[in-house]
């Protein structure tokens, strides 16, 4: 395997609100995960930061996932516990009121290939040189589309299109939706919206199909969205598999 993430504050905010990690335990299993916080008063970035270190501290600290069934409670389990982490600041921080962050996280094994996300941070897998879309987006404009109300053309420019519908941290609860997918891809590929609203599918799977290092696709991306405007902050994570016995 092979892997790289990257952050970019992009061309237009003044600091950065997203997090981003991939951690190998030593079972040889591979978690990623993106958080793209929101709030005042820097409370995204703290946001973002609680649960991203808090679901790669666990993960590190355990020695493997176990079976599917394991990994899914676990994941279940470690969002939950960041969720009431940054509701609980909240509440012990006034002027952090109405911080959250979404997440997207991704869980390999030599078994099985799990996706969880809440908010619009997207997860995808690579394969046959194409991202193909595995979460959905808790948007207000998604759910205009899946009712019919308007067209997937018309929610790309929808004014309302960053309002969220589900965040980590928001409220005392959270559910996460939570993906089962065939291992046999070439890759997977996480990023915060900051990246998919500047680059469409098609650009961003050439660039992952390029005869590049994974840390040279992933900043290349970056470069990319930045290029285009870079009006959010930008994180991608990359984990691309470059042989059945390769480890990197």
């Amino acid at each position: 395997m092979e892997f790289a993430y990257l952050t970019d504050p992009g061309k237009v905010r003044d600091h950065n609100e997203d997090s981003v990690i991939i951690v190998k335990n030593h079972n040889n299993e591979f978690l990623l995960a993106v958080a793209d916080g929101m709030g005042g008063h820097k409370g995204g970035e703290i946001a973002s930061s609680i649960a991203i270190s808090h679901i790669g501290k666990c993960f590190r600290e355990m020695g493997k996932l176990g079976s599917k069934e394991d990994a899914i409670l676990w994941i279940k389990n470690v969002v939950s516990e960041a969720n009431v982490l940054i509701y609980k600041y909240t509440e012990e921080n006034p002027e952090s009121a109405g911080m959250g962050t979404t997440i997207v996280m991704s869980l390999l094994t030599n078994d099985y290939l799990l996706f969880g996300n809440i908010g619009d941070s997207s997860g995808y897998v690579f394969k046959d040189s194409q991202i193909h879309k595995i979460t959905t987006d808790h948007t207000l404009v998604n759910l205009l589309v899946k009712s019919g109300e308007i067209t997937e053309e018309e929610a790309k420019d929808h004014p309302r299109k960053n309002v969220l519908m589900k965040a980590l941290g928001a409220t005392t609860t959270v559910e996460m939706d939570i993906f089962d997918v065939e291992t046999d891809v070439d890759g997977i590929f996480l990023c915060s919206d900051g990246l998919t609203n500047m680059l469409d599918n098609d650009q961003i799977s050439k660039v992952l199909s390029e005869d590049l290092s994974v840390e040279q696709m992933v900043n290349k991306l970056i470069i990319k969205a930045n290029n285009r405007g870079g009006t959010d902050n930008i994180s991608v994570a990359f984990l691309k598999k470059v042989g059945e016995n390769s480890d990197n």
